[in-house]
């Protein structure tokens, strides 16, 4: 689950993440051993302006399952629990359909939600892009979720499709980070302490960059701070 903190300090601690980058986050969390975070290159901003996406993870799972029903009420269920600073994350084995459209959206922001990220499809992009809550998903479609596509279970451990692994486990109140190099998932036991290490290397990072731009060589900045 979510760290165990004040709300003002997890709030705190996500803003702090929203001025990091999901590559030096990746860096820290393979010094720390856990190498396998990043999320597959499908996962894609929509739209592709929308910027850096972070929050504590709220899962929502479901599965491709035919039924005849006005609507799913279990989704509107699960998303009845989401409260701020947490991302919505939507895992599921469907292929073509839209989990996520422009009522769910504006429902969520409205509940002081981070952003999206979507196993699935997503529509309604236009009308999105207007509210700036931003959505990473893996494509987008036309075609609705409604008797096709149906909401099993929330807040419980879900997979994603993973860059350098099959699958990458995330589980309720872990951090997600996404941004223009992709979309990363950050364990909840060790979220602060991988923020550290990363705010620590962005800033030796930018030191790196000052030496680099007042005339110094690669191989002297190398020599100075070591491998980045």
């Amino acid at each position: 689950m979510a760290p165990k903190t004040a709300k003002g300090t997890r709030e705190a601690l996500r803003r702090r993440y929203l001025k990091m980058d999901t590559a030096t986050v990746a860096d820290v969390l393979d010094v720390m051993g856990h190498p396998d975070q990043g999320l597959a290159s499908s996962f894609q901003p929509y739209p592709a302006n929308v910027g850096k996406m972070a929050g504590w993870a709220y899962t929502i799972r479901g599965q491709m399952t035919p039924y005849a029903s006005a609507g799913d009420p279990d989704k509107m269920q699960a998303l009845d629990g989401i409260g701020p600073g947490e991302l919505s994350v939507w895992a599921g084995d469907g292929e073509g359909i839209c989990y996520f459209g422009e009522l769910i959206a504006l429902g969520m922001k409205r509940r002081g939600c981070a952003g999206a990220l979507i196993d699935g499809g997503i529509r309604d992009i236009g009308w999105i892009a207007k509210q700036k809550f931003p959505v990473y998903a893996r494509y987008r479609t036309p075609v609705q979720s409604i008797g096709r596509w149906r909401v099993t279970a929330w807040q419980q451990p879900v997979y994603l499709p993973g860059a350098t692994a099959k699958r990458v486990s995330v589980r309720p109140g872990d951090f997600v980070l996404a941004d223009v190099d992709g979309a990363i998932v950050v364990p909840a036991k060790i979220a602060e302490a991988v923020l550290v290490e990363t705010e620590n290397l962005s800033a030796k990072e930018t030191r790196i960059r000052r030496d680099l731009d007042a005339g110094a060589t690669l191989a002297q900045v190398l020599k100075k701070y070591g491998h980045v």
